[in-house]
């Protein structure tokens, strides 16, 4: 199999091999009592601050699209395309030999890998973004330490070799204006985190960033805590509807979507999106299908699945608050549905809510957001962050 190679460096620190274990962790007693989910999400510990206290060897476990490989000539990392629908392009190996400090990043999913880890200094230029919500990128933008390079069919060529990046991050289903890039010998990584279909799986694209950026310790003390909060309370939503189900007390059901210009555009069954529904405790009303990505349905045949559903997942942008009255508005179908009908529609709103940069490595909040409407109980004190039931 014919591979891209790619030259990167790195610090000797990277190569030290330890457990993926907190030391704290090691040093706990036994038979403790784990914490609830609702007191885990309600703690406000900084992760960052112990991250002295993990390995500084990555160890990839969900994500399907990266390979780790110790050797002695470097940390090989090998990067493909975890979508079993996408056409087969060769995988890109690389090898890091040193910490790296400069990076482009071309869409707000990729900020967010380097957000989530505090690592935003590395980013030297980003593509215009319609919305963008860290605090420390405006500011970077503000005084010039991060400048914009354009658009995606529109990129400023100049401004991109100005700030000598090491390497410009790019999404496998943008291609608009890269070759200009790709001429004048910058190199590309390929970021397919989004393509992941496990929420832990997406999240963990955030141990790349670490060792490209010689910070395995902080990628791995985040991915942790978002790995614990996750798992946790997965596993009291398992042992809930367990219960439930064995007193003939069915799941809530979720539909998603709505209509968008010719046709209903809805999550495959076999999404991120379905995950997160099934982790939650829900049965997704397109559980049956085999999509990985989206799916666009004509109205009639998405209503016949949505119309009962007790709870209905939707998305958008809007400026202001957008309310059950504005969706009818849309299509007064919407009135008939049994989730509209109950109040039970969950709206994230990108243009209020940083979703398309963070909600991809919070996939633990995501979750709290379903089980907070879907299971209630589980969680008194989770205010949601991006999901929200709709007035």
């Amino acid at each position: 199999m014919r591979r891209r190679r790619f030259a990167i460096v790195r610090s000797a620190a990277l190569c030290a091999m330890v457990l993926l274990v907190p030391l704290s962790c090691a040093r706990q007693g036994a038979g403790r009592t784990s914490p609830s989910a609702d007191a885990l999400f309600a703690a406000h510990d900084s992760v960052l601050a112990h991250a002295d206290d993990f390995s500084d060897t990555i160890v990839i476990r969900y994500a399907r699209g990266l390979k780790v490989d110790y050797r002695d000539d470097g940390i090989h990392v090998v990067i493909s395309n975890p979508d079993p629908s996408a056409p087969y392009s060769a995988p890109e190996e690389m090898v890091i030999t040193r910490p790296l400090r400069r990076f482009i990043c071309t869409t707000a999913l990729q900020l967010g890998n380097f957000e989530v880890l505090g690592l935003e200094d590395r980013i030297v230029g980003m593509n215009s973004l319609k919305n963008l919500f860290s605090p420390t990128m405006q500011e970077q933008m503000r005084d010039g330490r991060t400048v914009r390079i354009g658009k995606e069919g529109n990129f400023d060529v100049e401004t991109i070799l100005a700030t000598q990046p090491d390497y410009v991050f790019v999404s496998a289903s943008k291609h608009g204006g890269f070759e200009a890039i790709r001429a004048c010998g910058i190199p590309f990584i390929t970021h397919h985190g989004y393509k992941e279909t496990d929420p832990l799986g997406q999240a963990e694209w955030i141990k790349l960033i670490g060792l490209l950026t010689g910070e395995p310790r902080r990628a791995n003390a985040v991915f942790a805590d978002i790995e614990r909060k996750y798992l946790k309370l997965r596993d009291e939503v398992a042992e809930l509807t367990a219960q439930q189900l064995k007193t003939s007390k069915r799941l809530p059901t979720v539909a998603s979507g709505r209509q968008v210009r010719d046709g209903w555009y809805a999550v495959g069954g076999q999404s991120y999106m379905a995950q997160l529904f099934r982790d939650a405790g829900a049965d997704y009303v397109m559980a049956d299908n085999d999509d990985s990505g989206g799916r666009t349905l004509d109205f009639e045949a998405a209503y016949a699945r949505s119309v009962h559903a007790d709870f209905w997942q939707i998305d958008g942008s809007s400026g202001g608050a957008f309310t059950l009255a504005l969706l009818a508005s849309e299509d007064p179908r919407y009135t008939t549905l049994d989730a509209y009908k109950n109040h039970r529609v969950l709206f994230c709103n990108f243009a209020q809510t940083p979703y398309r940069e963070l909600a991809g490595v919070q996939p633990h909040l995501l979750l709290a957001d379903f089980v907070k409407a879907f299971h209630p109980e589980l969680l008194p004190h989770y205010v949601p962050q991006y999901y929200k039931l709709m007035d």
